[in-house]
């Protein structure tokens, strides 16, 4: 069974950093491709940002040079660097995992809530 657990959410200030872990168990991770979404109140969940088995990102334009989607695969975790955080970054956050060797994501936290005050 396949658990991810996100950590690090909390209350900031605009401009300021913040950092989120996913702990992955269950499975291999490195087998996993792994993404980062967010749901802000009344809206949509969004694929922030993602990082596939080679390592390659990918990011949504609106973190684009902010934001760092990164993995240890020596310690299950994905984590997302987030600088010059604004208040429209405040959203629940999520992580996501696809299948071993997988594309569509599969497998989800609870998600953890980042709210940055202005």
């Amino acid at each position: 069974q396949v658990r991810l657990e996100e950590s690090g959410g909390g209350l900031v200030q605009t401009g300021d950093s913040l950092r989120l872990s996913c702990a992955a168990s269950g499975g291999i991770f490195s087998r996993r491709g792994m993404g980062w979404f967010r749901q802000a109140p009344g809206k949509e969940r969004e694929l922030v940002a993602s990082i596939i088995l080679s390592g390659s990102t990918n990011y949504a334009d609106s973190v684009k040079g902010r934001f760092t989607i990164s993995r240890d695969n020596a310690k299950d975790t994905v984590y997302l660097q987030m600088n010059s955080l604004k208040p429209e970054d405040t959203a629940v956050y999520y992580c996501a995992g696809t299948r071993e060797f997988g594309r569509g994501y599969e497998y989800w936290g609870q998600g953890i809530q980042v709210t940055v005050s202005s």
